[in-house]
């Protein structure tokens, strides 16, 4: 392959520009704002971010759920898209919504019910100093109040998801940025009890994620709702009818399943890990917390270029532009290597000196969270690789093998070496790099079956 093929003209890259910048900058605010709720709940106290992260490691499997399932509609919704079909994307708008209700509901129930394990696996005696009960107790209070921005969160995202893979990208950024100014505004307010507002703690920074949960998911319904005549007509009769037709149902279900199984395995598998990482000590968990906040900011341009992937491509294969999608696939995944590159080496430089702004953090933790962040750091280019060939492939419909290869290398793979790592006495100091570089399977495995362009068909 000629280097050349793989970088594309001036009108090719502000079209990229055009769907991945305001993804990025939704991310990268967003992203930038959990970094300060995370310095802020560190503030208060190891035990608090500790409970937090938890909490937090339990959401992410349900956020996870909403986006792979979501996200399996999607591909339809962009093919429709790109064949101008306004009643397909109506219907697989409604399936979303469908789908957020039901999961809300199965999710609302497991935390209910069984919140108190589910927290304990992540909390193991270590003699480090960090209060296994107290730790708990503030993972409750903070999961108590979390669970009430389930639902809208779950609905901003349908409408969000939509609207991306319809053209409109500005829309759902705005509201994004919107969401996440609230959320730093009321944490400071109520986790430090400031200009007259309570002193809640954790329970503060769940209330404000509530908040802007609330806030992004009303403006972004009313925005569409208010602009069905014009710039979203899919919106109107959204609720007239309750029905999909049968043969669109099966469809999108047999596309959608393989990919919310893939998320919510995936997002479970991620939080194994963080069990597998727990039982080297509470420290770990901490570490874990402030690493992957840090290293989430620096994601964000190869992530952005993935979902930006799946989106260009989408539309491309809805218009029987197979040739073309197959050029723009490998000039993409190019440029989101080289994206990763650079950041890689920008967090490398800078992004070690974040957890010393974790005043109240033991240093034990933030020491530790530093080698981490330099560890991902060197192999970011692994993810990114990765990353473009997951929205590759699901492009193009195939969520089976997607599942295989993002879910299977993880369950079969990451999973049991860390415990088998930690049984047979491995510090973490090697099981986190270790683990990191069984990514490169992924790559190996990814890149072939984008060369062979199973991807590269129309589903609609």
């Amino acid at each position: 392959m000629k280097l050349k093929s793989l970088v594309g003209d001036r009108s090719f890259y502000k079209m990229t520009f055009t769907v991945a910048l305001p993804i990025m900058l939704q991310n990268f605010i967003t992203n930038l704002v959990n970094m300060l709720d995370n310095l802020m709940v560190g503030s208060v106290g190891t035990e608090q971010m500790t409970g937090v992260s938890v909490v937090n490691q339990l959401v992410f499997i349900f956020n996870l759920a909403i986006f792979g399932a979501i996200s399996g509609v999607g591909i339809f919704t962009a093919q429709f898209y790109g064949k101008k079909d306004n009643d397909g994307i109506r219907y697989t708008l409604r399936y979303k919504l469908y789908i957020c209700v039901v999961l809300f509901a199965i999710a609302l129930g497991i935390f209910l019910l069984f919140n108190e394990p589910l927290i304990s696996m992540f909390l193991h005696e270590s003699g480090d100093g960090v209060d296994i009960a107290a730790t708990m107790e503030y993972a409750r209070e903070y999961l108590y109040v979390i669970l009430f921005g389930l639902l809208p969160f779950a609905v901003a995202n349908a409408f969000a998801g939509t609207l991306r893979e319809t053209g409109d990208t500005f829309t759902p950024m705005v509201t994004g940025l919107v969401a996440v100014v609230v959320n730093c505004l009321f944490n400071y307010l109520l986790i430090f009890g400031k200009f007259g507002f309570p002193m809640l703690g954790v329970k503060g920074a769940a209330t404000a994620t509530v908040l802007s949960r609330y806030v992004e998911c009303i403006i972004i319904v009313a925005y569409a709702v208010a602009k069905r005549k014009t710039k979203f007509p899919y919106v109107r009769y959204i609720l007239k009818s309750f029905t999909i037709p049968g043969e669109l149902t099966v469809a999108v279900t047999k596309k959608a399943i393989p990919l919310f199984l893939n998320e919510v395995l995936w997002s479970t598998g991620m939080s194994m890990l963080t069990v597998a990482y727990s039982l080297h000590g509470p420290m770990v968990v901490a570490a874990s917390s402030i690493s992957s906040t840090v290293n989430n900011l620096f994601m964000i341009a190869f992530l952005s270029m993935g979902s930006s992937i799946g989106i260009i491509a989408g539309r491309l294969l809805g218009a029987n532009k197979h040739e073309e999608a197959v050029d723009a696939v490998k000039k993409l995944i190019a440029f989101s290597v080289f994206l990763s590159i650079i950041m890689g080496i920008l967090l490398f430089s800078v992004g070690s000196l974040i957890p010393s702004l974790y005043k109240e953090t033991d240093d034990a933790a933030k020491e530790l969270a530093v080698y981490f962040i330099r560890v991902f750091s060197l192999i970011m280019w692994i993810d990114a690789i990765a990353n473009a060939s997951y929205f590759t492939l699901r492009s193009g419909g195939k969520t089976f093998i997607t599942f295989l290869f993002d879910s299977g290398t993880l369950w079969v793979l990451s999973v049991p070496v860390a415990f088998i790592l930690y049984y047979a006495g491995f510090s973490i100091h090697w099981v986190y790099p270790i683990i990191q570089l069984i990514g490169v399977v992924k790559v190996i495995v990814g890149l072939a079956l984008v060369e062979k362009k199973v991807w590269v068909r129309t589903i609609i």
